[in-house]
């Protein structure tokens, strides 16, 4: 969304990105298939991976740097090749993380081996992890909070995600770099220092008190997580600011479930009626009506609804504890 307004006219950004994949598991679930089917000759794949491919404790995601990592992103490199589309490599963004004013580098390895990869190919590179750490650097500390998602109302301090400034801020980089090692790409004149010109908005005020009727808010969707079959969920004061607690309610309706996946927070789940079946780190339970259940940042969990009934549950949990 934030890098459209970059692209030379006739060019659209199709976002193919999935939360939490790594170059690893998002060709495993299927989902690099998927761009398989719509990428056309002429077109330009950029291809960004990195910070969940370094999560030694997760095997589903983690991959070695110098094997393993280069040798999934070549898959992407080689669809694209094949279908006569143009592959450019994307070093990961910086986190921001200052020690005594000092920024760190906390990918490691990581972006070398996209250089290093890059340059064996002779496939074009934006090392975004240079830009963004020199973007970083020249705001400092301080005034760089603000382009990620510190909301202190919220109990927000996330240094990994990005604020609407911070998103935009960035899109202007990838387009800076990919310009920079591509005269001909498809985007408008711009240098990495116009990027650090982008302003950051005001912190929105704490919203008042609300009473909120769920059937105005009853959205139908998908399985969470990859999840089977169709739910309704009712998203409780998701405009609300300076709340820092995540509120809903969720209706799986027969045959849904939400499927198995590794938590990236703290989070309770309250049955409110129905049955269900519980999947908690490799155990196999029943749930009902006025079972709670705490699932910890990491562990692995799924649901499936059971019987003729809805399965109703409320959801709970704290955005600011959410791992990166």
């Amino acid at each position: 969304m934030r890098l459209q307004p970059w692209l030379a006219d006739g060019w659209e950004v199709r976002n193919h990105a999935q939360s939490g994949r790594s170059a690893r598991s998002f060709i495993e679930q299927g989902w690099l298939a998927a761009i398989a089917r719509d990428l056309r000759a002429g077109d330009v794949l950029l291809v960004q991976f990195g910070h969940n491919d370094a999560k030694v404790e997760d095997p589903a995601r983690y991959s070695d740097p110098g094997t393993a990592y280069p040798a999934w992103l070549m898959r992407y490199v080689d669809l694209a090749l094949e279908r006569g589309a143009t592959p450019v490599l994307v070093t990961p963004v910086a986190r921001r993380k200052f020690d005594g004013g000092q920024l760190l580098d906390t990918h490691g390895p990581f972006p070398q081996a996209v250089r290093d990869l890059a340059a064996r190919q002779g496939v074009a590179l934006v090392d975004l992890n240079t830009l963004s750490m020199d973007w970083l650097r020249g705001l400092g500390d301080a005034a760089s909070r603000p382009y990620f998602m510190h909301v202190p109302a919220q109990g927000q301090r996330d240094d990994t995600h990005f604020s609407a400034a911070g998103a935009q801020a960035i899109a202007c980089l990838v387009a800076a770099g990919w310009r920079s090692a591509d005269a001909g790409a498809p985007v408008r004149p711009v240098r990495p220092g116009d990027c650090a010109a982008i302003p950051v908005s005001a912190t929105p005020a704490v919203s008042p008190s609300a009473v909120v009727d769920e059937r105005t808010i009853a959205t139908v969707q998908p399985g969470p997580h990859e999840g089977e079959g169709t739910t309704t969920a009712y998203p409780f004061f998701a405009d609300a600011t300076g709340l820092p607690l995540v509120f809903r309610k969720r209706a799986l309706h027969p045959g849904a479930t939400i499927g198995d996946h590794v938590n990236d927070k703290d989070e309770i789940y309250y049955v409110l009626s129905g049955r269900g079946e519980l999947m908690l780190n490799g155990a196999v339970r029943e749930v009902g009506p006025g079972d709670a259940i705490l699932t910890r940042n990491g562990d692995r969990h799924g649901l499936r609804q059971l019987g003729e009934q809805d399965l109703v549950i409320f959801i709970v949990f704290d955005e600011a504890s959410r791992t990166p």
